[in-house]
């Protein structure tokens, strides 16, 4: 072999040793396996193999692969994969984008059905005068190509590193863009993604947004560029520290901490708080790992947590009130769709209050006729939703944020809309907004960077809650944290505070065997709300990550 490239057995595993650039490929390829006659099946269309690749291919493959790679060969890598046209820029840009100087790449035994094979590449980096090692794990799949019959790695950018997640994607090392920064919370106490980790993907956001203007300066990093514009690059290494600039968070750390151990019991969760009199953002925290700021960005069904806003409408246009009786059938139908209550539970002569805390569907559906003929038309509840409680407004949060959507509706999804369901979408951050409108009569944006940073103009909802709605609609809150029959009672009990309300909601999501559980609830100044996938009622698994939460303040 040239060019310094080394392979060896190192305790039974093969390792490819090579430094430097342009090596003669086709030696090194004829070297390890012999030629392209060994085990690919290249001597025509009567050797062409079919079915699935043995555990022999996969081992020969996958070392001619990485081979070529640690070489610097990449168009005979690439013409090891499924996909040369795109395997073939993607393994240069290795070498020459990511100015890795020397690798190693030392493949693991073979796992799953025995044709993915795990590996370790421990780089050199070298960038303007400064090295630096550079260790990570990914690994490749080895399949039988359609129509050479071949065994090829099925190419992936990941294959590259773990990180590479598309094609647009490319590995660079350089100055960073923006500068770094500190983030830390509102008593001066720095975040790192190390001590919160649902704050790697805000970090991230908060940097890409305010390090240049945050009075850092930039350091060398090996980085992911996605290649999209708008979307943050992800840090794989740091060459060189910059200095970073300070920034100012609304977060608690306190509130944060209570909200990873929280959200981390669960598969899919998140939860964000918020303290009603100034929108101030104190905690968001997401146990998904795939950085997917869900607790911000998503958009679900919220369930009968929708209810705060639903009962809003009913209280202003005077169709109902809180401590005045409201039918609550078993069941209710409203244009060929049917809903029922929760095991089919139905109140006599209860006060709509109750049938708020007890989370009536029906006393909600009843009255969808009567909304309709007091607005003259099918947008009520959209309406309510905007110009009272700011959903829809376009919220300058600081980081990226998806502010709510209740579209017009008509039919069965109206009333699947007065519940939570179809289409109306909500996330943490828009519920516990929504609770903290109901707990301080107005909505206040939710934020976690103050708007003089960088003179942002935040949204405003065209008018409050009237006193008597919003006095109305707290006590109804109230009743579901604290009355016996309260759905949110159980989790809300454990709650300190003076003054504390809730509301408990559970999503049915199509395909989904068990619905979301949501939970909302204030505690004197300071809203939180949660959702956790397929974990059922509100107060099962949400309610008690809201409390936790909550304690913290």
């Amino acid at each position: 072999m040239r060019s310094g490239a080394k392979v060896a057995i190192v305790g039974g595993v093969f390792v490819v040793v090579a430094s430097g650039v342009g090596y003669g490929g086709y030696n090194l390829w004829n070297g390890i396996t012999g030629g392209s006659g060994g085990t690919t099946g290249m001597s025509g269309s009567d050797d062409r193999k079919t079915g699935p690749v043995t555990s022999e291919e996969v081992t020969s493959t996958a070392k001619d692969f990485l081979a070529a790679w640690a070489a610097g060969e990449p168009d005979r890598a690439s013409q090891l994969t499924n996909s040369p046209v795109d395997a073939g820029p993607a393994l240069a840009g290795f070498r020459e984008e990511a100015k890795v100087s020397a690798v190693t790449i030392t493949p693991g035994a073979p796992t799953g059905s025995g044709t993915s094979v795990p590996f370790t590449v421990k780089a050199t980096v070298t960038y303007e005068g400064v090295s630096k090692p550079w260790t990570y794990t990914s690994e490749l799949t080895v399949v039988r190509g359609l129509t050479t019959g071949r065994a090829l790695v099925d190419w992936k950018p990941t294959v590259v590193h773990p990180k590479l997640t598309s094609k647009t994607a490319t590995i660079r090392t350089g100055g960073a863009k923006t500068g770094e920064i500190q983030a830390v919370d509102r008593k001066g106490r720095v975040l790192t993604a190390e001590k919160y980790p649902s704050l790697g993907p805000v970090l991230a956001q908060l940097r890409e947004r305010y390090g240049s203007t945050a009075g850092g300066r930039p350091g060398v990093e090996i980085f992911v560029d996605p290649g999209v514009e708008g979307a943050p690059d992800t840090t794989l290494l740091t060459l060189a520290k910059g200095e970073p600039g300070r920034l100012e968070t609304t977060i608690d750390a306190d509130v944060q901490a209570a909200a990873e151990k929280a959200v981390a019991r669960h598969g899919t969760a998140s939860v964000v708080a918020v303290q009603p009199s100034t929108g101030a953002v104190r905690a968001v925290a997401n146990s998904s790992p795939n950085g997917f700021n869900a607790a911000f960005e998503g958009k679900k069904m919220p369930g009968s947590t929708m209810k705060i806003v639903t009962a809003a409408l009913l209280l202003e246009k005077g169709l109902v009130k809180a401590d005045q009786a409201a039918e609550c059938p078993p069941t209710a139908m409203y244009h060929g769709r049917t809903i029922g209550n929760l095991d089919g539970f139905s109140m006599n002569g209860a006060t709509f209050g109750k049938s708020f805390a007890r989370s009536c569907n029906t006393a909600f559906i009843k009255k969808i006729d009567d909304v309709k003929e007091t607005e003259g038309d099918d947008a009520g509840l959209a309406r309510e939703a905007g110009e009272v409680f700011g959903i829809g407004l376009e919220w300058k949060t600081g980081i990226r944020s998806f502010d709510g959507s209740v579209p017009e509706a008509t039919g069965g999804e109206a009333a699947a809309q007065y519940i939570g369901q179809g289409t109306v979408q909500m996330n943490p951050l828009n519920m516990a907004s929504i609770t903290a409108t109901a707990k301080a009569g107005v909505f206040k944006q939710p934020y976690l960077v103050a708007a003089d940073v960088d003179d942002r103009t935040f949204a405003t909802a065209e008018r409050k809650l009237p006193a008597s709605v919003a006095r109305q609609l707290r006590d109804m809150m109230r009743l579901t944290a604290t009355a016996s029959y309260g759905t949110a009672a159980g989790p809300m009990a454990s709650v300190r505070g003076s003054d504390k309300g809730a509301k408990t909601g559970s999503a049915e999501v199509d395909g989904q065997a068990t619905s979301d559980s949501w939970f909302t609830a204030f505690a004197d100044d300071l809203a939180a709300a949660a959702y956790v996938e397929g974990a059922g009622h509100g107060a099962t698994a949400a309610g008690p990550l809201v409390a936790q939460v909550l304690n913290a303040d």
